[in-house]
């Protein structure tokens, strides 16, 4: 037997069917091995599934994890969003911010605060939730400075008709048409003159310098008198209107019918104090007094009585 020479050529073909011999081998070794994980995986899950069907408690941790990891995502989302676009308008959720709101719920109330709340809502065109809480504010607050408390919120009627915003060419300001500037130590407490706008502080601050025009004049239509800061007339005009609204709103919290006449005062001039100024004539139109032989003014509210 004779022993050819192998030839290069030879020699390059023997390796090249080897090399491809071996790709073939790795290749049908490696889809046997990917179908057996993957049957491997799907058995490991469906195992999991009848597990955590079975165990409630177990699938409920798993929903608890995944909504978790879900809310996780959102949130890292909303970060980047906010980060690449800057125009988008977001909002920090703040948990006092129902603290802050100025309202109350009619059943919240009193019987005859939710009377005068329903009442002047529909009067004045105010959502009755704020309205409400404004109204048991009054009476809250009269009942401390032992004023009726329809004759604050008939105040706030002819004053602003319950605008917190309302202020005047002379600087009154909020729904006791206060005069800030005239009266800024009585803001401190409340954090500074900001706080006129705020409907509560208002209110208190407005029933605080009621009280002190009050005591400075002697009688109720004389205080209502310095209140509006009437220098140059007998301020008979905005006494008769505020008096006037006064009883409306008492007789609606007594349940009584509400009245036609009213009686007309006729206010003594007296010195107005120093840090009182002139206010012009409130936002309401006027409203027409007529003379009777009527009371001005109960010695003790009979809202305070009951």
């Amino acid at each position: 037997m004779i022993n050819l020479p192998i030839t290069l050529r030879e020699r390059r073909r023997s390796a090249l069917n080897a090399a491809r011999a071996t790709v073939v081998d790795t290749y049908q070794g490696f889809i046997a091995v990917t179908h057996n994980s993957a049957a491997l995986l799907g058995t490991v899950l469906m195992v999991g599934l009848v597990t955590l069907s079975l165990n409630t408690e177990w699938r409920l941790a798993g929903e608890q994890k995944l909504l978790g990891w879900l809310m996780e995502r959102q949130e890292a989302m909303a970060v980047t969003e906010e980060e690449t676009n800057p125009t988008v308008l977001t909002f920090e959720a703040e948990p006092t911010v129902v603290d802050r709101v100025t309202a109350a719920l009619p059943h919240e109330l009193t019987q005859q605060q939710a009377k005068v709340a329903s009442w002047l809502s529909r009067k004045y065109r105010v959502a009755p939730e704020p309205l409400g809480a404004l109204v048991a504010e009054a009476f809250e607050i009269g009942e401390k400075a032992k004023l009726d408390p329809t004759l604050i919120l008939a105040i706030m009627a002819i004053e602003s008709r319950f605008n917190p915003f309302a202020q005047s060419p002379v600087g009154a300001q909020g729904l006791m048409q206060v005069l800030t500037r005239v009266h800024t130590d009585k803001y401190e407490d409340f954090g500074g003159q900001l706080a006129a706008f705020d409907p509560v502080t208002n209110l208190r601050v407005g029933v605080k310098v009621l009280q002190d025009c009050i005591r400075r004049a002697g009688s109720i239509e004389g205080g209502l008198r310095l209140y509006v800061g009437a220098v140059t007339t007998d301020g008979s005009w905005y006494v008769n209107r505020v008096m006037a609204e006064h009883l409306r709103i008492q007789s609606v919290a007594l349940g009584k019918p509400m009245p036609v006449t009213f009686p007309k005062f006729t206010t003594v001039p007296v010195t107005a104090p120093a840090e009182t100024e002139a206010k012009p004539a409130p936002i309401e139109p006027a409203i027409e007094a007529e003379a009777t032989n009527q009371p001005a003014v109960p010695a003790q509210s009979p809202l305070l009585q009951s």
